[in-house]
């Protein structure tokens, strides 16, 4: 094992196996993927403010085996914030009483920790803690467009545009984000915390709209057998328990992919084309952030194709 020493942010770092390859069919090293994240965290770090991280790990590159890990891996350093909260996440104690000690990445000294453990991918909750580690409710509503073949992007913009109107009826400003996978995800802040089981009924009333109105595109079934050519808005992601990738994490694809924030004439332009919106590398996404910075903070004007256009 080689291993490189560095400081960040006045925090020292071990580095281990920089030259290993983590995603085979291109050659992407751990190397490259700790400069990606580096290059990223002005953007990502935000998105990572204050939620529980529950990392994917691949230790031999994609392809190889993978594990889910939510709570703090014994050795964390101690300067890693963490937060001890209900396995059932905003919604109080489980009835065992039973807690995850939880990092949240809120600097980039944690989010270099986290990658260099080969946690490629980063999923988060929809809801925050407190400064004193309490779980607070949802800040927002998020909605997964999961397509199922034949259907692919082209098909989850079609759907995103519609998801759109009907959650600005309810007065939510919805914000498309390309999944990284196959598909995209809608993020629709809220102006006051709710809890996880208001949003997630929130969530399901308006996918459970959009499979009535559009029962040929859409689905709001979990039913895989029931997804073929449609798009399955997966409401659930909403629950207290439940994470979904967070914006600007790589993805374990085959190829390294970004979960990318993209503007609304970027998804009407794919509904259009079926090749008209991609996955996109964490070169493309690097490039898009120096021209038109963060698609997702409070206030966006410019972009490509006039970015934050309804």
């Amino acid at each position: 094992m080689t291993e490189t020493w560095v400081e960040v942010e006045g925090r020292r770092l071990k580095l281990t196996n920089l030259a290993k390859v983590l995603y085979p069919q291109t050659g992407f090293t751990k190397g490259e993927v700790l400069d990606y994240y580096a290059k990223v965290s002005p953007v990502l770090l935000p998105r990572l403010a204050d939620r529980p991280v529950t990392r994917i790990r691949w230790p031999h590159g994609v392809g190889g085996q993978s594990f889910f890990e939510k709570n703090a891996p014994n050795g964390t350093p101690s300067w890693v914030r963490t937060a001890r909260v209900p396995t059932t996440g905003s919604r109080g104690p489980s009835r065992n009483g039973d807690t995850i000690l939880f990092p949240i990445i809120g600097g980039l000294p944690a989010l270099m920790w986290a990658a260099n453990l080969a946690a490629l991918e980063l999923h988060v909750h929809q809801w925050t803690v407190s400064a004193e580690g309490e779980p607070l409710g949802a800040d927002r509503i998020v909605i997964d467009l999961d397509p199922g073949e034949p259907a692919g992007l082209h098909e989850c913009c079609q759907v995103a545009l519609l998801a759109r109107d009907v959650l600005a009826e309810r007065g939510l400003d919805v914000r498309p984000v390309t999944s990284g996978s196959k598909g995209l995800h809608l993020y629709a802040p809220l102006d006051d915390p709710m809890p996880s089981d208001d949003a997630t009924e929130l969530a399901k009333d308006v996918a459970e709209r959009l499979q009535r109105e559009n029962p040929r595109l859409v689905t709001a079934t979990m039913t895989k057998s029931r997804r073929a050519g449609k798009v399955f808005l997966d409401w659930s992601q909403n629950s207290g328990s439940k994470t979904t990738v967070a914006p600007y994490s790589l993805r374990a694809t085959p190829r390294p992919q970004v979960a990318t924030p993209v503007t609304w004439d970027e998804v009407s332009i794919g509904a259009e084309d079926p090749l008209g919106l991609e996955q996109l590398s964490p070169a493309q996404v690097l490039t898009r952030i120096e021209e038109y910075g963060d698609l997702l903070a409070d206030e966006v004007s410019g972009g490509p194709t006039g970015a934050g256009g309804q």
